[in-house]
């Protein structure tokens, strides 16, 4: 199963692939996939409504893929959670979750364009598992018990400026992070009972060529553990989303040149799907 949100920005519409692919129309309950759905146990009511065959077939062809959730309150993101990629970027691999932050705004449909910002000259592609949380999760007591407030996964390109995260950024990266559209999400959310997290193949590419191509499994804080020990810090809401971090092979380790105007980026995860953006230069004013 597989929710959805197909239209044009800012007016999208929910819908569900169910197990035998067909695409059904999800409005009989729910205006959106947002976190009040999630909350109000929409995974399972969606199944209850798909086995009593309450759902109406829907024809999708040609609208827009929308993020799989909508408005995100927050957009929490782990920083070099694969050692690899720490090496590549210079570091020893973390002892405990870095954390930084994404405005939510940044999060757009996975084949919108991505906005160069004026001015920018290293802007990087960062395939990524993201975990969109269903229930309020404070002080979970264990990993384990981050399984229960985990709604579902969907794929992340946690598009980032190098030298605004790192050379103006004072030590936070979060200004290398915010443009608009640096965060392209979807295209859809897969129930978290239907993914092993800890099993995806996950691979970029940018112009059709190469980039990034490793495992979950790799991952050195797994996704319950990074749930857990958010938790301990802030209170998670249904619909924030999590990125868990970026393998090696982005344009920050110096093997690739960085993102210019017109590049296509193409990011997938086994079992997620895939997403495609093209690269534009935003316009002042």
């Amino acid at each position: 199963m597989e929710f959805m949100r197909r239209g044009p920005l800012g007016a999208e519409r929910p819908y569900v692939r169910d197990d035998a692919g067909v695409v059904r129309d999800l409005s009989a309950l729910t205006s959106d996939v947002d976190g009040a759905f999630l909350a109000a146990d929409g995974i399972a009511r969606t199944r209850r409504a798909l086995a009593a065959g309450e759902l109406p077939v829907a024809d999708v062809d040609g609208l827009r893929i929308g993020a799989p959730i909508a408005r995100p309150t927050a957009v929490v993101c782990i920083g070099q959670n694969y050692a690899a990629h720490a090496a590549e970027s210079g570091s020893e691999p973390p002892q405990r979750p870095v954390v930084f932050f994404k405005h939510p705004n940044t999060v757009v449909g996975p084949d919108d364009v991505v906005l160069l910002p004026p001015g920018a000259e290293k802007v990087d592609w960062e395939v990524e598992l993201a975990v969109v949380i269903g229930r309020t999760a404070r002080y979970l007591p264990s990993p384990e018990a981050a399984r229960e407030v985990i709604a579902g996964y969907t794929i992340s390109n946690d598009v980032s400026e190098r030298a605004y995260q790192l050379d103006v950024s004072g030590g936070q990266w979060s200004k290398g992070k915010c443009a608009e559209t640096f965060n392209p999400l979807g295209p859809v959310l897969v129930p978290a009972d239907e993914v092993d997290p800890q099993a995806l193949r996950l691979r970029s590419f940018v112009n059709g060529e190469p980039r990034q191509d490793s495992s979950t499994a790799d991952m050195i804080f797994p996704v319950l553990q990074i749930v857990h020990e958010l938790s301990q810090y802030m209170v998670l809401e249904p619909g924030d989303v999590i990125n868990t971090g970026t393998p090696q092979g982005v344009a920050l380790s110096g093997r690739f040149p960085y993102l210019a105007d017109g590049d296509v980026m193409t990011i997938e995860i086994e079992g997620l799907g895939r997403q495609q953006q093209r690269t534009e230069r935003a316009v002042v004013g």
